[in-house]
């Protein structure tokens, strides 16, 4: 491989830790000097992490503009679409997530495995929607949108390198969030489903034209939406077959089980025509 190519690859593997890096150097001395001292450990992480990603939105069109070339930085991230082209993307997401998420809860609902007791607490709404919005969009800007493009540049532009980054980034994005302390049937599950997802989302922003708010709507809409029926009205059996329902008992990840999978088979299906 060219030297230039080896930089590429390399500069592209340290982007994010680097980021990340900077993020925690920079909460240590408030630390040290006592000024967070009444914060628990996991706050302390998210703020390490919204100064990375908070360095990751200032640095990104700098980025794009020396290696992708790129003079519209958000543009060709998906996100300057125009109001329009962005929340009927949102809005089409958001029906998906929903969709997949009735099909879930109802086939445990009619099996016997979960129940539903009440309803959602405003508290428990606007955590649905912030998941939605912060989660949903972090990461679909780093994945569906930096780490396509970049391994598209990467591996020569074109059609051929589109498609061959698709699966790529849909690897890398399962490997990123599986948890590899479950045993083996339950990381595979999970290692399945989150490929799976990672192409879902994927074709969502090639049917959208480009624009990635389709991606945060799925995507956020999955997290927010299963977060918020397990803290309130779904109550799961903790029983509940591991390959049904995902690991995790009475607090499952569907996606790593079958309703999970063929759930987002379906969507695959539905898509195939952006494939």
């Amino acid at each position: 491989m060219p030297r230039r190519a080896w930089l590429g690859w390399i500069s592209t593997l340290l982007y994010l830790p680097l980021l990340y890096g900077l993020g925690w150097l920079t909460v240590q001395p408030l630390v040290a000097a006592g000024i967070l001292g009444g914060w628990r450990a996991d706050q302390i992480a998210l703020l390490g992490t919204g100064l990375s990603f908070l360095l990751l939105l200032l640095t990104l069109p700098l980025r794009l503009g020396r290696t992708w070339g790129e003079r519209r930085p958000w543009r060709a991230l998906g996100v300057a679409m125009g109001w329009g082209v962005g929340l009927r993307s949102l809005l089409r997401g958001l029906l998906k997530a929903l969709l997949l998420l009735v099909f879930v809860a109802g086939v445990l609902l009619i099996s016997g495995q979960a129940s539903w007791d009440g309803g959602l607490t405003w508290a428990q709404v606007v955590n649905a929607v912030l998941l939605i919005l912060g989660v949903g969009f972090a990461e679909e800007l780093v994945f569906r949108g930096w780490l396509w493009g970049e391994l598209k540049q990467l591996l020569g532009g074109g059609a051929k390198a589109d498609q061959r980054a698709l699966i790529a980034q849909a690897a890398i994005f399962s490997l990123a969030h599986t948890r590899f302390n479950l045993g083996v049937v339950p990381m595979a599950g999970l290692l399945v489903g989150l490929l799976l997802l990672g192409l879902a989302l994927g074709l969502q922003r090639r049917a959208d034209g480009g624009s990635l708010w389709g991606a945060v709507g799925l995507h956020g809409g999955l997290v927010g939406g299963w977060f918020s029926l397990l803290a309130g009205p779904l109550q799961i059996s903790p029983t509940v077959p591991l390959w049904l329902a995902g690991p995790g008992g009475a607090d499952p990840n569907p996606i790593g089980g079958l309703l999970g999978w063929a759930g987002l088979a379906a969507l695959l299906w539905v898509r195939r025509r952006f494939w």
